[in-house]
C-alpha cells in the first residue's frame, strides 16, 4: 500500500473517501469533524440529532456529499468514551474506515490522524496506529485463491492529513514506523496461514535466507546431519518421525557489531503438529499448522528490525521440524539428551514444541545475550488459563517482564504473567532422565515453561504462550480468521525501546 502525508485541512481534500471521528457523546463535532460539518451545512450534526450516529467504538456514518464538497463521500466513525480513548481505539476506527472503504471498492482513501489533535496523544504514536489498523485491518490471506469472492478493488492508497505543519514531521515518522510494523506482522500471518504442505521447514529456512539477501542480515541453516552432530538430540528427537527435512535456522541483524547488545529472540518452528505417537483428535488438526506461529513471529520481528535499522544485534533461532507419527518417530518413555546435556524423558511426543526450544534455548547461550526471549505455541493449557485474548508471559528475569508488558499495552497484544514458582518443579522430576516433558493437566502452562527455564541459564529469559492468541476463529477489529501475527509488534516495540545502557555486552 502506498502511504503519503499532506498537509492541509481535510475538508479541502479532493478523494473518493475522507474520514473524520467523534467521541461518544459529542453533540456538537470540533476540529477536523467540526470543519467538515460546517462544510457539509451541518449534516454531522444532523445525524447526530436524529440519534442515527452515537460515536461507540466500531460504529460508522457515511455521508454523500452532492457535490458541496471536494471529497465524493464522508465516513465518521466512532472512537469510543474518551475516557477510555486509546492507540487500540486509533488502530480499530482505523481498520474500520479501511474495511468500510474496501467494500464500498475504493482505491483511496484520505483520513485525520485519530488523536493526533483532540485526542491528546502523541502525534507520532497516532499515526503509526493509523497506518497499523489499515494495513492490518485490509488483510485476508488470498494467495490460494483462484478469486476473490469479496469482489472489489482493493484500497491501494492511503493519505494522512495533517493540518498543522509543525506535526507533519511526527506524522511522517508514525507512518513510516506504522508501515514496516503492519508489514511484518502482515508477513507472520502469511507464513502461518499457509498450509504445512507449503510451509514446510525448508520455506521457513527459505523464507529466512530471502530476508538475509533483502536486508544484509547473515543467515545460516543447519541441515538434520549437521545439529545432530552439535548434539542437538531434542530437536533431532523430534524430527525423527517425518521425512521432511528439518532445518535449524540462525538469522542475525547487526551480526558484525560487538559493541552493541545482543537479544535472541527464538521461535518454535513446528510446521504441523499431529502429535506424533501421543495422536491429537483428528478434529481441528487442521489447524496444527500454525503450530510454526512462533517462528513466523520471529521472522516477521527480523524484517522490522532491519528495516528500522535498530542499534542492537538481534539473533533469530528457530528450530523447523515436523512433528508426525512413523516407524521412527519417538515414542512415550523414551529419553532424549539435549545441547545442554540434560535428558529428557518423553511422556507425550505432543508436548514437542518445549523439546525443539530446549536446543535452541542452550545454543542461545554462544552469544552472550543480553536477553532471550522464545514465542511458542505451547499449550493448551494457556488457553484455557486466559482464553484468546492474552498471551501467557513467563520468565526469570523481572525487569524483562516489566518491558514486556510495557510494550504490551503500547501496542495491544495483551499479555498475563504465570508465576514460575518453585513448587511446580515437582512436576516435571523424572524417576529415569533429568527432566520428564511433561507434568500433566494441571498448571500445564507453567510446567511448559518450567520445562524451558532449565535449559535457559546464564540470561535473563522470558517465555511468550501464544497458543490462545496466535490464531483466531473469528475476525476481530483488525485481524481476519487465521493467523493473528502476534507477536512481531508486541516484540518490535520492546526492541525500538530496549535501553542502551546495556550497550557494553554483546
Amino acid at each position: 500500500m502506498k502511504v503519503t502525508v499532506k498537509q492541509g485541512g481535510i475538508q479541502f481534500e479532493e478523494a473518493p473517501l475522507v474520514v473524520v471521528n467523534l467521541f461518544e457523546g459529542v453533540t456538537e463535532p470540533g476540529g477536523a469533524t467540526g470543519a467538515v460539518d460546517r462544510a457539509l451545512g451541518g449534516a454531522i450534526r444532523e445525524i447526530i440529532t436524529a440519534g442515527d450516529f452515537k460515536g461507540k467504538g466500531g460504529e460508522t456514518a457515511l455521508l454523500y456529499t452532492r457535490g458541496n464538497f471536494p471529497a465524493k463521500r464522508v465516513l465518521v466513525v466512532g472512537l469510543g468514551k474518551a475516557e477510555k480513548f486509546d492507540l487500540e481505539a486509533v488502530r480499530k476506527a482505523s481498520a474500520t474506515a479501511a474495511r468500510k472503504a474496501h467494500d464500498l471498492g475504493l482505491a483511496r482513501l484520505a483520513t485525520i490522524v485519530h488523536g493526533g489533535g483532540i485526542g491528546s496523544m502523541a502525534v507520532v504514536d497516532a499515526a503509526q496506529a493509523v497506518v497499523e489498523g489499515t494495513i492490518l485491518g485490509l488483510y485476508r490471506y488470498r494467495e490460494l485463491k483462484s478469486d476473490d469472492e469479496n469482489g472489489g478493488k482493493p484500497l491501494e492508497e492511503l493519505t494522512l492529513v495533517e493540518f498543522d505543519e509543525k506535526k507533519l514531521a511526527d506524522v511522517r515518522e508514525g507512518v513510516r514506523v506504522g508501515q514496516i510494523v503492519a508489514e511484518a506482522a502482515c508477513l507472520a500471518r502469511d507464513l502461518s496461514n499457509r498450509p504445512g504442505n507449503l510451509a514446510t521447514p525448508t520455506h521457513l529456512a527459505e523464507t529466512a535466507q530471502r530476508l538475509a539477501q533483502e536486508l544484509g542480515l547473515r543467515c545460516q541453516v543447519l541441515e538434520r546431519a549437521e545439529f545432530e552432530a552439535l548434539d542437538m538430540g531434542a530437536l533431532a528427537g523430534v524430527a525423527r518421525g517425518t521425512e521432511e527435512p528439518p532445518k535449524f535456522i540462525i538469522l542475525e541483524y547487526n551480526a558484525d557489531k560487538p559493541d552493541l547488545p545482543a537479544i535472541v529472540l527464538a521461535g518454535k518452528g513446528i510446521t504441523f503438529d499431529s502429535g506424533g505417537i501421543s495422536l491429537k483428535p483428528s478434529e481441528k488438526m487442521d489447524e496444527m499448522k500454525h503450530d510454526m506461529s512462533g517462528a513466523a513471529a520471529v521472522l516477521g520481528t527480523m524484517q522490522a528490525v532491519a528495516r528500522l535499522a535498530l542499534p542492537l544485534h538481534v539473533v533469530a533461532l528457530i528450530p523447523a521440524t515436523e512433528n508426525l507419527p512413523s516407524g521412527r518417530a519417538i515414542k512415550p518413555g523414551d529419553v532424549l539428551k539435549a545441547l545442554s546435556g540434560k535428558t529428557i524423558e518423553i511422556i507425550s511426543t505432543d508436548a514437542e514444541g518445549r523439546l525443539v526450544l530446549a536446543d535452541a534455548l542452550a545454543y542461545a547461550k554462544r552469544f552472550n545475550p543480553a536477553a532471550v526471549i522464545d514465542v511458542a505455541t505451547l499449550t493448551g493449557a494457556c488457553v484455557v488459563a486466559l482464553g484468546h485474548v492474552a498471551t501467557g508471559l513467563m520468565g526469570t528475569s523481572e525487569k524483562l517482564n516489566n518491558r514486556i508488558k510495557t510494550a504490551a499495552q503500547a501496542t495491544g497484544e495483551r499479555v498475563w504473567e504465570l508465576p514460575l514458582w518453585d513448587e511446580y518443579d515437582e512436576l516435571i522430576k523424572s524417576e529415569v532422565a533429568d527432566v520428564k516433558n511433561s507434568g500433566g493437566r494441571y498448571g500445564g502452562a507453567i510446567t511448559g515453561a518450567m520445562f524451558l527455564k532449565k535449559f535457559a541459564s546464564d540470561y535473563p529469559w522470558a517465555h511468550l504462550d501464544i497458543a490462545g492468541t496466535a490464531d483466531t476463529d473469528k475476525a476481530g477489529s483488525y485481524t481476519a480468521k487465521g493467523a493473528t501475527g502476534v507477536g512481531v509488534r508486541l516484540l518490535t516495540q520492546l526492541l525500538r525501546t530496549w535501553p542502551q545502557e546495556t550497550a557494553s555486552r554483546g
